[in-house]
């Protein structure tokens, strides 16, 4: 919990999010994104990490948001 924070982020949740190799392995690189989705602890998710994006998906122009959570991963298939 902050004791200040920007309007924006009010009753946002804020997730910690592990990079994933495509084999589904963390590679030890982490962010911090808006939840967009409702999800939860050990959901695999897509992430937009690109400010204006992730702004637009907020809806809101100023938001000081550069990661936003916009799916929730059902399953991965990887070659045919």
């Amino acid at each position: 919990m902050a004791t200040i924070k920007d309007p924006a982020l009010v009753a946002r949740k804020l997730l910690v999010v592990e990079r994933l190799t495509p084999e589904g392995r963390a590679d030890g690189a982490y962010w911090i994104a808006v939840d967009a989705v409702q999800a939860g602890v050990g959901d695999t998710v897509l992430v937009l990490d690109e400010g204006n994006s992730a702004r637009q998906v907020l809806n809101w122009e100023d938001a000081p948001v550069r990661a936003v959570v916009v799916g929730v991963v059902d399953q991965v298939t990887i070659g045919s």
